[in-house]
């Protein structure tokens, strides 16, 4: 009998949590539907419940062929991370864990990058925006295109050199340890939030009409992101992002193939959305205050997806976790491309909404509390007579939750072990304990994001801000990525304080914007076909202010990132100059973008040394990627490191105690530099320490 236990349950001790887990799962996937008092929860949450009861209870809104949907995407996805946690490749090192040993392939990688970006939110609001506002928003496709050659040409390079399993690790190599922290705190305190958000702002929604509970839906999508994520690593995440974003687009698809039908097919519906002026995609008016205008969205847009895909510690972990920059350039199309087809369904789903209730809006009706509820009210209500297709519409709202909430777990847990226990505490983890260490920062960070769901439900108008903050705080990271890449005479003063006056900016916008509410416009909607069931008593109007608000109050959300990364910019580059500005020849090459050096290197003699920059920067071919060669001694993520960073062309920095701040040193300018010149080079680095202070002192 022993012998037959241990057969089918070959785990240890330690791993008995998955038995536990996917007892509960299988729990919870049987009582998910709502509770009676939880449509209770403000007064006009019981006008739209007492609607709703005319039309359906509860009880018959999800069948068993929509729980076997949700179910079986659930048990895949806890699969996958069992499967890379008990029987895929031992992952020992915090490298293993973090980045997957940096050896996924290009394709699973691109899922990946896009699931990431996708959230739930975003498939629930960019109908709703279509439907309310038109398709201007749409094209925020145009920036996915610009983003992906300024993201592969500017930034890439030197994160794929360094091999920083922390990109803010970076910030300190080019500045301090001070700068370091504080952009590393800003994005677990910008992450833990919005994860909170993201989660529990589509589940609230999809509660109110399809009767799934709230905070069994947000607990399933938290236990089992915990469990794969802590279990597997970024190996799970990335394939199990694969899975789910499948699951997405193929849940999208069905919604969009079914509404299109059912309305006449999207010829009928690209002449209501003409008729109705939903096709206005090039609104030119220059005015910042303008909330989707084509410079808002396609300028405002850019910048704030840069920040995303190059001063995230997602997004760059995600890079690191494959072998070379030519598989990442690729996966960068492939997301951008995912990211524009999936996009570009959720504005033709919008259109599709916008015909079906063009003679009762919903929302004016009273049936729905929010444009966000309109997509999940349709599927149920109207598409649900095809059983399964609200599960699988579930299901792909639950894979975009999942997929943000186990890359931030991923990402907070190498920030936690990085950047906090490392270089904040001085404990140097050992490398035979670096999964486990990270399993169970991963653990602690997912607890902490849970809890904050329950103080999210009751912080009202503040939600907004949370969803805001993720572009505030995006635009400062960029800005001080930027000011160490792009300008080689900033010091760290003036990224201390670009960093925290950048800040201070768009927190001002951004908490004045949610201060004064500003009513958004919307077109035109009609009530007259509603059915009887509907009060038009409860019909609500929007109020028009005409009150005057402060302009920055009024700056389209979309400037955010570009205010706080222009802030930081200005600032920091005029409180170097004050300071006194570092010399570029003190700077490493492979902190600075190699577009950067291209135009340095371009500069006449005499601008070169007006602005003293070396008059030969890498003009000539590196000898190796290192400081010093790798030894026995290096433990394993460093010779993997080191490896990787040899096939950039790069320098591997974390371990050199000695590293270059000169580009004359013969070390890396000369391809077989002799014993003789190689000590002057070291010489010359040990008399330029007290040089360059300046440039690491905050």
């Amino acid at each position: 009998m022993t012998a037959a236990l241990k057969y089918f349950w070959p785990f240890e001790e330690k791993h008995k949590i998955t038995y536990f887990f996917f007892a509960w799962i299988s729990c919870q996937l049987c009582t998910v539907r709502a509770l009676p008092e939880f449509t209770q929860q403000t007064n006009n949450d019981t006008i739209i419940a007492s609607i709703w009861d005319n039309v359906a209870s509860a009880n018959d809104l999800f069948h068993w062929e929509d729980y076997s949907v949700l179910a079986a995407m659930v048990f895949v996805s806890c699969a996958i991370g069992v499967y890379y946690g008990y029987f895929g490749e031992n992952q020992m090192t915090g490298d293993d864990f973090l980045l997957g040993g940096s050896s996924m392939g290009t394709f699973p990688t691109a899922l990946s990058l896009a699931a990431s970006f996708i959230t739930a939110i975003e498939l629930l609001g960019n109908p709703a925006e279509m439907y309310m506002a038109g398709g201007q928003f749409w094209m925020i496709c145009i920036a996915f295109i610009l983003v992906v050659p300024i993201t592969s040409r500017l930034y890439l390079p030197v994160f794929m050199r360094l091999r920083l399993t922390s990109c803010y690790e970076y910030l300190e190599v080019r500045f301090c340890k001070t700068i370091r922290i504080y952009a590393s705190g800003l994005y677990m305190m910008q992450m833990i939030l919005y994860t909170a958000v993201a989660v529990y702002a589509p589940a609230l929604a999809l509660s109110d009409v399809t009767g799934l509970n709230t905070y069994l839906a947000v607990s399933l999508v938290y236990v089992v992101c915990i469990f794969y994520a802590s279990q597997g690593g970024m190996k799970a995440v990335i394939m199990t992002d694969s899975f789910q974003s499948a699951v997405l687009v193929g849940s999208l698809a069905t919604v969009l193939a079914m509404g299109a039908s059912r309305v006449g097919g999207l010829e009928a519906v690209w002449k209501h959305a003409s008729l109705t002026d939903r096709l206005h995609f090039f609104d030119m008016s220059p005015d910042p205050t303008i909330r989707h205008s084509f410079w808002s969205v396609v300028v405002g847009g850019t910048i704030y997806w840069t920040s995303m895909f190059c001063a995230n510690q997602a997004s760059v972990q995600k890079y690191l976790s494959v072998e070379r920059i030519s598989q990442v350039r690729v996966a960068l199309w492939v997301s951008a491309l995912s990211l524009i087809a999936v996009f570009s369904v959720n504005f033709i789903t919008g259109a599709v909404l916008a015909l079906h209730y063009a003679n009762c809006d919903p929302i004016q009706a009273g049936a729905i509390n929010g444009p966000d509820r309109l997509l999940p009210l349709y599927v149920v209500r109207d598409l649900g007579d095809s059983h399964g297709v609200p599960g699988f519409f579930v299901a792909g709202i639950f894979a975009a939750s999942l997929g943000t909430v186990a890359t931030t777990l991923n990402s907070l847990s190498a920030i936690a072990c990085q950047d906090f226990v490392t270089a904040l505490l001085g404990i140097r983890l050992p490398e035979n304990k670096g999964a486990l260490i990270a399993r169970w920062v991963c653990l602690i960070c997912g607890a902490l994001s849970f809890i904050l769901v329950f103080a999210v439900e009751r912080l009202g108008p503040v939600l907004q801000l949370a969803l805001s903050f993720n572009g505030m705080t995006g635009g400062v990271s960029l800005g001080l990525f930027s000011l160490g890449m792009l300008f080689p005479w900033a010091n760290a003063k003036g990224a201390v304080a670009g960093g925290i006056f950048g800040l201070l900016v768009v927190l001002v916008a951004g908490g004045g914007a949610q201060f004064v509410q500003v009513p958004l416009n919307r077109l035109p909607a009609s009530t007259d076909g509603c059915p009887a069931t509907y009060n038009s008593s409860q019909i609500t109007h929007l109020s028009d202010n005409d009150d005057p608000v402060f302009w920055l109050f009024r700056l389209s959300y979309l400037w955010y990132s570009g205010l706080g990364c222009a802030a930081t910019l200005v600032v920091g580059l005029a409180v170097s100059i004050i300071t006194g500005v570092t010399d570029p020849a003190n700077v490493p090459i492979d902190l600075i973008s190699p577009p950067v050096i291209t135009c340095l290197n371009s500069l006449p003699n005499t601008l070169k040394r007006a602005l003293r920059v070396p008059l030969r920067v890498e003009s000539q071919r590196r000898r190796s990627s290192s400081v010093r060669p790798p030894t026995m001694g290096d433990d394993k993520d460093t010779r993997r490191r080191r490896r990787l960073s040899e096939l950039a062309g790069g320098v591997f920095y974390s371990d050199a105690p000695t590293l270059t701040h000169g580009h004359e040193n013969y070390a890396l300018d000369l391809e077989n530099p002799s014993p003789d010149e190689h000590k002057q080079a070291m010489i010359k680095l040990e008399d330029s320490d007290g040089f360059n202070t300046q440039s690491s002192v905050c």
